[in-house]
């Protein structure tokens, strides 16, 4: 067989793959807010999917390359190969380019240069997003399910996250610099994805890494979820998928509430007084606000965040240290960052 013949071979074949899906799995399935999304979105907007090749981001490919056919020479994969698996991460490259190729999709490719054996997950989730942040500056599509909320939540419960961290993964996040990071596939299980892609005749790669136990996700995935689940006796993983747009919906209200407020002033520095009386919670969020807004990161512990709390909730004059080089001085109202040269006179001082 020819190479032409080859690849005309290869396109009908993953144009029907791309077809039965589509069927089995009707753009009335995929998340509400992410369709509006998408229909709202400027007809040359490029739209960026981060394609591993594993089921998951293959299902979500070959959904937008079947539903949305006037986006198709706006789209494009994103394949991020962390080098960490010798030949098999090889294998998941060249499958990426394959499948790209049949469906005129443009691929790019991204390599972690160097040595990482032992990288953490969170090393390696940091390099790949540098790639997508650099490749995707408008949309970026993810292929995350049903399956990784529940693990989400269980992984942001053992940090101790708030409404905002338990929200995710959100169907649309709007990341810095105004980049959009949607997930359509958040109403399915993996179950139903795997399925589908079965009855479609698709092949995928799998992360072998996957099933082993040296990554938190993992484990929460092979030893938690399924025993969760069995406990319940009802449908968990739906049962997750509310509670997060719940709590989306509530973390929606209180930056709502807060931009009503408006505490944070032109000069960075935090009205304690339009603070008063507003619940800990708001407060709170008015204070991570305060930090984020100032010049360079300010990176203190959670006992010295939550000490620091308290003293904006009881309005007193005094000072906290920041780390080396700031202190965050209260007084006339008023929250402020203050290099660490200047000190306040007359205020209690702690140190953090």
């Amino acid at each position: 067989m020819t190479r032409k013949r080859a690849g005309a071979t290869a396109a009908a074949r993953w144009a029907q793959c791309a077809a039965k899906l589509a069927a089995a799995l009707p753009a009335e399935r995929l998340h509400p807010a992410v369709r509006a999304w998408a229909e709202a979105s400027p007809r040359r907007q490029t739209w960026a999917v981060a394609f591993s090749g594993g089921a998951d981001s293959l299902c979500l490919l070959l959904l937008l390359w079947a539903h949305w056919p006037e986006r198709r020479t706006r789209l494009r994969a994103l394949h991020f190969n962390h080098r960490l698996r010798g030949a098999a991460s090889r294998r998941d490259e060249a499958f990426c380019r394959q499948v790209c190729a049949a469906l005129g999709v443009k691929l790019a490719v991204g390599r972690w240069p160097g040595v990482h054996r032992g990288a953490s997950e969170a090393e390696a989730r940091a390099a790949r997003h540098a790639f997508f942040a650099q490749k995707a500056p408008s949309a970026l599509w993810l292929g995350h399910q049903q399956d990784d909320i529940a693990e989400s939540v269980f992984m942001r419960l053992a940090r101790g996250s708030g409404t905002a961290g338990l929200a995710a993964p959100r169907p649309v996040q709007v990341m810095p610099r105004g980049r959009v990071h949607v997930r359509p596939l958040l109403p399915l299980r993996k179950a139903e994805v795997v399925t589908a892609l079965r009855r479609s005749g698709a092949t995928w790669r799998e992360d072998a890494s996957n099933a082993g136990r040296d990554f938190f996700r993992n484990r929460v995935r092979r030893d938690v979820l399924p025993a969760w689940v069995k406990a319940a006796e009802r449908d968990a993983l739906a049962g997750a998928a509310r509670s997060r747009d719940l709590l989306e919906e509530d973390d929606a209200a209180l930056e709502a509430w807060l931009a009503e407020v408006r505490p944070l002033a032109a000069d960075r520095s935090l009205d304690l007084r339009r603070l008063a009386g507003k619940p800990r919670a708001l407060v709170r969020r008015a204070l991570h606000g305060w930090l984020l807004a100032q010049p360079g990161p300010i990176r203190i512990s959670r006992q010295a965040f939550d000490a620091l709390l308290q003293d904006v909730i009881s309005g007193r004059a005094t000072r906290h240290s920041m780390g080396r080089n700031h202190f965050a001085v209260m007084g006339k109202g008023r929250l402020r960052l203050a290099p660490a040269r200047k000190k306040a006179r007359g205020f209690h001082a702690r140190s953090n």
